[in-house]
This record gives structure tokens, C-alpha cells and sequence, in this order.
């Protein structure tokens, strides 16, 4: 302050642009500074967020005072105002609440008694410019007393606002006028509008953000369980209690001791989160994106450790803390409707008869609670017991029974957890009421699952840092057990009729929700999560009851919970050896069955875009191939057999051509075309081969529903790295490619069928197709230079933060005819371009191509022969081939910007 009078006391007063601009560049220099010791101090200690955003709304509050000191005194002095002329500055929402990120918004009230006079209106204007001129965000409103009390009553928006409202400068009369006005004549009389408005505005806020708590890139501000959440709580409760801080809670006995420490550790997390945020980006941003996740977690001290990154320690502690905040909520909740001001929820009972509570329970306020706490404690099986009536009554818990449960977690101990009736009882909860996921989601809240189960412990709340899984592990293994429950309940009939069929005709259930409830226990651990887990299992599932040949069936499929769907997804399965492989390996139809559904619900409980039709026909082709082979003998599954059948099923859709052009059609092509692709794109080669001249491209793009994809099947005179060539032109577009095969035929012609998806994971609309027919065939005709064209193709930057790593694997066992080369890396633009391309250019024969993507990780499976026809068995030609893919991979992250 004193700085500021020294600068404008020699300037001319007749001259307000020169003082404006000198208390401007006075100001200025010292918000520099303030928010550098602001900023410096975080850094130190970059934990302690309360301190950080105090000191950034103190910072503010000094702004607004000087540009009111200038306004009022040195710009429009006014010796003896009027009444009208007394006006008040005052902060509201989160400023108002004292409460401010390194760049959130200035809202400012100016309030007046009546009506706005001239004199006001300029001190107003000067100093919104001297604000504006510091680069503030400033939200601001010029009102009367009247005109505040109009606008709340209409707009639960402003109203809220004026709840944290806090006097900055100006007359403190005149906001105490205002309070005492908003308590009496509205606040007090509107108690129950309000809280179901914020519950209301809270409920469309989460649907807008996705509506789960799991969200992969929460918004810390308004995302379940974020900052808005708690915010939420604290309006309702200063509206309903005329409490000052979220202490008042603890004092009002509506929150304990714990809940309360809860609560202020989530804010602190929350507010840290949002500060550093502000600072990394240097703008008010609230979305924690992929590679914000990895900056906050650095600012935050988080480190690599126990086989995970520190991004994913974060993250963990991320949504722990909003798991306790929706806790609080209902909490709160639950005490407002016990206080009359908030609706019960009467939905459950409204349509639906609920079944009598038993004993020792009792319905309280539309919800499940304890009758006699001593009662209930005696017996430590209530513990689980309560989970079980919930679910057989329909009713939610109470949060004093919530309570009760998180104080006395302590009695789950190590003979509860080996006892025979516990384990019958949790069973239960799987096996009888038909929704599970209900029970599991409530007791993995309060801690429960943890507690009976204590190697699920370290996978509650852990995220895992890549673009393909859209849930935390628990959060994931309870979505799983939701689907198998969904297919147990007839609503995926449609969808999925093989496992539906194989549910209906009867299997071990008790052996499928243990396995799935393993599953993933492994995560999170330097070791291979599936070799852990079964471990894991040998030791879980006797605990639970199952008996000791379940218990090896559930050790099983924990092991080999990715077998089907690797095999499905980077193998031909139309490759006898693919089949007699998966045979082997599941050896009974029991298994087959019990691990196909594991591997459906899985991959549908992986995010809500995951499953879809491509990938159901390959398990649904992978199960009947692997059923046939168990049922007749691996021996019936070879190439003879399989071709022979193709060959017949080939003539039977040709009943219009003679016999001669059929044979001819026969003759042309070598045995692994027979086995490799469909009759229907079979017959389409036979028609677009009839007549092809030598240098004519014959090309068909049409929708293949039963894989849903769009099939590109294309006829041309063969030529070294025309695969290449496709792949690289596919990319151009953007298209996916997920499966695609090459054959060259005895008269020298390339027979080549791809199939494609969107960004999305759907075939291409029809109308997008003709660009994807024209970019083909300009890069078929060298018009287009595909590695020129996918430069500046980058990788967004939310992504660049992923990190997968590079393995190359040659295997000469899994065909019969050619060795199959692994490519596991990053995804990135025109990849597949860059490895085919290599390939071609050693001058390996490239018969298949099978992509399997899972976020940003790819698995690029090649069929390849050498030049000569052979498989590759030379080591120091794979070593060779090994070095330069590598290269390749790391040419197209250089383009990629990664």
C-alpha cells in the first residue's frame, strides 16, 4: 500500500490514465512477486494446499483493496457521500470462501443500498480496469440489497454464491444489512428447495461427467468425488446449520471425528491436485489428463516403487479420496433426512414390496441399520450377515451401520476369516440374490472386502495407467461380476448367445465367481499379475469353501485368464496349429466353457466401448474350432481337412459356374487361401480375378456385420511390398486395421483382404468410403508417398505420457507353415506402415497380418515366409530382423513426437 501511494502522489490527478497506469505497473510487480513466494513455498512443501490457496485469495484481497484505495480516494474522491454512495465489495463463491487456485476466478459483488448512482458506477468501472489490466478473471455483478434478494430467490446459482459471501472493502454495514436479510427472509425459509436443487445440480453435474467415480480423466473440480462434491456438502450444511467451516460438522455430531479427518484430507488432496494443475498449465485447468496425471504425481513427490509408477501410486491415492467423499455425502445425507429436511428415498418401496427386516436389524429412514449395536457385535458373522439381508431386503445400509461396520473392522480377524459360515456366507452373497456387484461395491467401500479378503487390499482403488482399461483393478473386477450376473439374469440373451447357452446348460458357479473375483488380484506387482494370482488363489479359495478340484479349476483360470483372448485376438484361429495349441492347453470341455466365459465377461468389464462384434465372432469361431477338436480328435484338426471343406463349401456357392471355371478357380490358388479366409471373400476373388488384366487394380469395400468391421478385399498382379503399400494407405485415412491377409496365387496375382474399423471401433459409414477407395489407389498408383504423407501424423498430446516397451518375439512352433513374428509396442500413426514396409525390405513374404490393440500398447502378429518359401529358423536372420524392426518402431515414435 505504501509502495502504491509513493508511485501516484507527485502524478496529476487530472490525468487518471497515468495514475491508472502507475498503479497498475505498482500493483503488477507486486502480484509477480506474491504469487512467486506463493509458488516457491508450494514447491517446498507441495502438500500443503490450504496454505496455498488462502495465501493466493490474501494476494487478491490486497489487489482489490488497492484498486478500491485508487478508485475511491485519488480517481473520484467523494469527502461527504451520500447514503446511496456507501457501497460494499464483496467476494462470493469460492473467493468469497477465501478459497483460490493459482488462476481461478475473481467473482465480485458491488452492492449497494438502492439504486446505482453515477459516482458509484465510475468507481465500479475503475477499478474493474485496473483488475482487468492486472490479467484477472473477474466475474462481477453491481446490485442493490433488493436486487440480490430477487436474484437468489429465482437462481439457485447466485443464491449459492451469495452463501460465501465475504466483505473485502466498502462499508461492512451494508453487507451485514444483506446477511441478516438472506437468513431471515429467505435462507431459513427454504431449506429443504435447496438441498434437493444442489442434489439435483450435483446428479446432472456427475451424469454430464460420465457418471462414475472411476472416470479415467477426472475433472478434480466437478467429477464424483471431486472438489464440487465437498463443496456441495458444505453449502447444504451452512444453509441448513448457519455453520461457518466444515469443523461446525463435527461440533453439529454429523460427521466424527474420523469422518471429519476424511473429509479434510480429501480437500486438502483435492485443492493440492487443482493448485498444481494450475501452475503446470499455466490456465485454469481442472481436467486431469493423461499427462497431467504423470506431472501432478512428479509435483506431488510421488515415485516409481514396488514394480509400479508413480503415476499409478497417485492415482490410487486419487480415487481412495473420492471413494471417502461420496461416503460423506450420503452421510450428510442420511442426517438431513433424519432432521426432516431432505426427502426419504421412496423409490425402493414405492413399486416394489420389500421383504420384513429380521433380526438384529431394523429399517430406519427407508434404510437397512442395526437394531442393538451390543447384539449385533456379539455375533462378528453379522459382520458379513448385514451384506446378505441388505441384499435380500433390497435395502441400502444406513450410515450408522456404516459406521459401525468401518469402527469394527477389527473383528474380522484371522479365525472369522477361516471360518466355515463366514465363508458360506460371503459365498452367498455371489451365489443368491443376482446382484452381486451391489454387495461387493458396499463392502469394498467400507473396507470390508479387504478386510475378510486381505490380499485384495493393494488392488482397492489402483489404477492403471494406460488408454485401455477404464476402471481401477477393484472397480473392474466388480464390473466383470456384474456381467456374468447380467448373463445369469437372461438380459444378454442377445448379445451373448454362447455364453448364455453355456450358463443355461449348467456350470460350477461357485468355481466362475471365485475365478473372477481372482482374477486380477495379482495386479499392481513386479511379477506376471496372472502367475501371482493363481498363487494367490491356491491360497483364497479354500478359505472361501470350495473344494480342492475347485479349487485347482479356479487356480486355472486365474492362470489362464488371458489365453483365450490372446489366442482369439493374435493368433489365426483359422491355422489348425492355433486350435490344437488351445486345445491342449484347456484339455476338457469344462475348462473351454468356463474360461470363455471368464474371457467375455473380462474384456466387456475392461470400459463400455471394449466388446463388440469383432471380437465376439473370434471367441464364439475360437470356442466351436476348440469344441470340435475336443469332441473329435485333435488329430481330425489339419489342413487337408480344413481344406477339402473350404473347397467343397467354395463350389456349393458357385452353382452358376461350370465346373471347368470352378476347377480352374481351385487350381490357381495354394492351400493356406483355403484355410485363411471366409467363402464369401473367396467367391468375391473369384469374380474380381475373372479376366484381371496385368496392371488393373479390381477392388470391393463393404460392411462385414458379423465382424464388425468393413472388409476391403482387393485383386491385383503381385508385386514385392504391396502389403506395405495397403497398410500404408489405410493409415493415411486413419482407418484400424484389425485382421489382414495377403495371398499371391500360382498365375502371380495378389489376393489381399483387410479389415478395417473407425477411431471408434465400427465399420466405416458408406458414405466415408469412397475417400477410403481413393486414397488406396492413389497409393497403389505412387501418387501418394505414404512416408512423406504420415509426417506431422502425431500423437496427441494427452497420450505422449504412456510408456510401453518394446518386445519382439520369432515363433516357429505355433504354424505349421510360418513363423510367426510378435511385434508388442506403442501405438503410434502409420506403425503398421513402417513394420511391413521393413519386412518387405528384407525381403520376408508377409501371408497375415493380426492387430490386437489395447489402448495405446499394439500387438502386430505377422504370418511370414523368406524369400524362399521357408520359415525363418536362422537366429542370426531373426537377430537381423529383430534390430531392424526396433528401428522401425523407433522411427515412427521420432515422427510421432513421442
Amino acid at each position: 500500500m505504501a509502495a502504491l501511494e509513493g508511485a501516484v502522489r507527485d502524478l496529476p490527478l487530472s490525468d487518471p490514465m497515468a495514475v491508472r497506469r502507475a498503479a497498475v505497473a505498482v500493483l503488477s510487480g507486486a502480484q509477480t512477486s506474491g504469487r512467486a513466494a506463493i509458488r516457491e513455498g508450494f514447491e517446498a512443501d507441495p502438500t500443503r494446499a490450504r496454505r496455498v490457496t488462502h495465501s493466493y485469495a490474501f494476494l487478491t484481497d490486497r489487489l482489490v483493496q488497492c484498486a478500491w484505495m485508487v478508485a475511491t480516494r485519488l480517481l473520484h474522491p467523494c469527502p461527504n457521500p451520500t447514503e446511496g454512495e456507501h457501497f460494499a465489495v464483496l467476494g462470493v463463491g469460492g473467493y468469497g470462501r477465501g478459497e483460490m487456485a493459482p488462476h481461478s476466478d475473481v467473482d465480485l459483488l458491488f452492492l449497494t443500498p438502492w439504486k446505482v448512482t453515477p459516482w458509484v458506477e465510475s468507481v465500479v468501472e475503475t477499478m474493474l480496469y485496473i483488475l482487468w489490466d492486472l490479467k484477472l478473471k473477474v466475474g462481477h455483478a453491481t446490485r442493490s440489497i433488493s436486487d440480490c434478494m430477487r436474484y437468489a430467490a429465482d437462481d439457485y446459482t447466485i443464491r449459492t454464491a451469495l452463501l460465501e459471501r465475504r466483505l473485502i472493502c466498502g462499508d461492512a454495514g451494508l453487507g451485514r444489512k444483506l446477511g441478516d436479510k438472506l437468513w431471515s427472509d429467505l435462507f431459513r425459509k427454504t431449506v429443504p428447495d435447496f438441498i434437493e436443487a444442489k442434489l439435483k445440480e450435483r446428479a446432472d453435474r456427475h451424469h454430464k461427467q460420465g457418471g462414475q467415480r472411476y472416470i479415467l480423466e477426472p475433472n478434480v473440480k466437478e467429477a464424483k468425488g471431486g472438489l464440487r462434491d465437498l463443496q456441495t456438502l458444505y453449502w447444504i450444511a451452512k444453509y441448513r446449520y448457519r455453520s461457518h467451516s466444515a469443523a461446525d460438522l463435527l461440533k453439529l455430531g454429523v460427521f466424527e471425528a474420523e469422518e471429519f479427518e476424511a473429509f479434510e484430507a480429501a480437500e486438502r488432496f483435492l485443492w493440492c491436485v487443482r493448485c498444481h494443475l494450475h501452475l503446470a498449465t499455466g490456465r485454469a485447468a481442472d481436467m486431469l489428463t493423461f499427462d497431467m496425471q504423470v506431472e501432478v504425481a512428479e509435483r506431488m513427490g510421488y515415485r516409481d516403487s514396488g514394480g509400479r509408477r508413480a503415476v499409478e501410486h497417485f492415482m490410487q491415492a486419487y480415487f481412495r479420496h473420492a471413494t471417502r467423499v461420496g461416503e460423506l455425502t450420503r452421510i450428510l445425507l442420511v442426517a438431513l433426512e433424519a432432521d426432516n429436511t431432505k426427502q426419504e428415498p421412496g423409490l425402493l418401496g414405492l413399486f416394489k414390496r420389500r421383504r420384513k427386516v429380521r433380526e438384529p436389524y431394523i429399517e430406519r429412514q427407508g434404510r437397512l441399520d442395526v437394531a442393538d449395536e451390543a447384539a449385533f457385535l456379539g455375533t462378528p458373522l453379522n459382520l458379513l450377515g448385514i451384506f446378505e439381508e441388505a441384499l435380500r431386503t433390497g435395502l441400502l445400509l444406513h450410515p450408522h451401520a456404516m459406521r459401525l461396520l468401518a469402527a469394527n473392522r477389527h473383528l474380522v480377524d484371522r479365525d472369522m476369516r477361516e471360518d466355515p459360515e463366514a465363508a458360506k456366507l460371503f459365498l452367498g452373497l455371489l451365489l443368491k440374490h443376482g446382484n452381486p456387484e451391489r454387495a461387493l461395491r458396499r463392502m469394498n467401500e467400507l473396507e470390508m472386502l479387504s478386510a475378510f479378503i486381505p490380499e485384495f487390499a493393494p488392488i482397492v482403488a489402483m489404477m492403471q495407467f494406460n488408454l485401455y482399461h477404464s476402471y481401477t483393478v477393484d472397480e473392474h473386477i466388480i464390473q466383470v461380476i456384474s456381467n456374468l450376473a447380467q448373463i445369469e439374469r437372461g438380459e444378454l440373451i442377445e448379445s451373448l448367445p454362447l455364453c448364455s447357452d453355456i450358463l443355461a446348460q449348467g456350470v460350477n458357479r461357485r468355481v466362475l465367481y471365485v475365478a473372477l473375483l481372482l482374477h486380477d488380484i495379482g495386479k499392481g506387482r513386479p511379477e506376471d499379475h496372472s502367475v501371482l494370482g493363481a498363487r494367490i488363489a491356491r491360497t483364497v479359495a479354500p478359505r472361501l469353501g470350495l473344494k480342492p478340484k475347485e479349487v485347482e479349476t479356479v487356480e486355472w483360470l486365474v492362470r489362464h485368464h488371458l489365453l483365450m483372448s490372446d489366442m482369439a485376438q493374435k493368433r489365426d484361429i483359422a491355422d489348425p496349429r492355433t486350435v490344437r495349441g488351445f486345445a491342449k492347453a484347456v484339455k476338457t470341455r469344462e475348462r473351454l466353457d468356463l474360461l470363455t466365459v471368464v474371457t467375455v465377461c473380462d474384456i466387456r468389464g475392461v470400459g463400455p466401448n471394449i466388446w463388440n462384434n469383432w471380437k465376439a465372432q473370434m471367441i464364439r469361431a475360437l470356442h466351436r474350432a476348440t469344441a470340435d477338436a475336443l469332441q473329435n480328435g485333435l488329430e481330425d484338426v489339419n489342413r487337408d481337412t480344413r481344406e477339402a471343406k473350404a473347397k467343397k463349401l467354395f463350389r456349393e456357392a458357385l452353382p452358376d459356374w461350370t465346373e471347368g471355371a470352378r476347377r480352374a478357380e481351385i487350381g490357381r490358388h495354394y492351400g493356406p487361401y483355403w484355410q485363411g479366409i471366409p467363402t464369401a471373400a473367396q467367391v468375391r476373388f473369384a469374380h474380381l480375378l475373372k479376366d484381371l488384366g496385368g496392371g488393373e487394380v479390381r477392388m470391393e469395400l463393404e460392411a462385414d456385420e458379423d465382424r464388425d468391421a468393413t472388409r476391403v478385399i482387393m485383386a491385383c498382379q503381385d508385386h514385392p511390398g504391396i502389403f506395405a503399400r495397403l497398410a500404408g494407405a489405410l493409415s493415411l485415412v486413419g482407418a484400424n486395421i484389425v485382421d489382414a491377409r495377403t495371398y499371391t496365387s500360382k498365375d502371380g496375382f495378389a489376393t489381399s483382404v483387410f479389415w478395417l474399423q473407425d477411431g471408434d471401433g465400427h465399420p466405416y459409414e458408406p458414405s466415408r468410403l469412397p475417400r477410403l477407395r481413393n486414397m488406396i489407389e492413389k497409393t497403389l498408383r505412387g501418387e501418394v508417398v505414404t512416408r512423406d504423407a504420415l509426417e506431422g501424423q502425431e500423437i496427441k498430446k494427452r497420450e505422449r505420457r504412456f510408456e510401453v516397451p518394446t518386445n519382439i518375439s520369432f515363433d516357429n512352433e505355433g504354424s505349421e507353415i510360418y513363423t510367426i513374428i510378435e511385434v508388442d509396442t506403442r501405438d503410434r500413426p502409420g506403425l503398421l506402415f513402417d513394420l511391413t514396409q521393413t519386412l518387405a525390405q528384407s525381403n520376408v513374404y508377409i501371408a497375415q497380418a493380426v492387430i490386437a490393440t489395447y489402448g495405446a500398447q499394439v500387438v502386430d502378429t505377422f504370418y511370414v515366409k523368406d524369400l524362399f518359401g521357408l520359415k525363418l529358423w536362422s537366429k542370426a536372420k531373426q537377430d537381423a530382423l529383430d534390430t531392424k524392426l526396433r528401428a522401425a518402431v523407433s522411427r515412427a515414435a521420432e515422427r510421432a513426437g513421442a
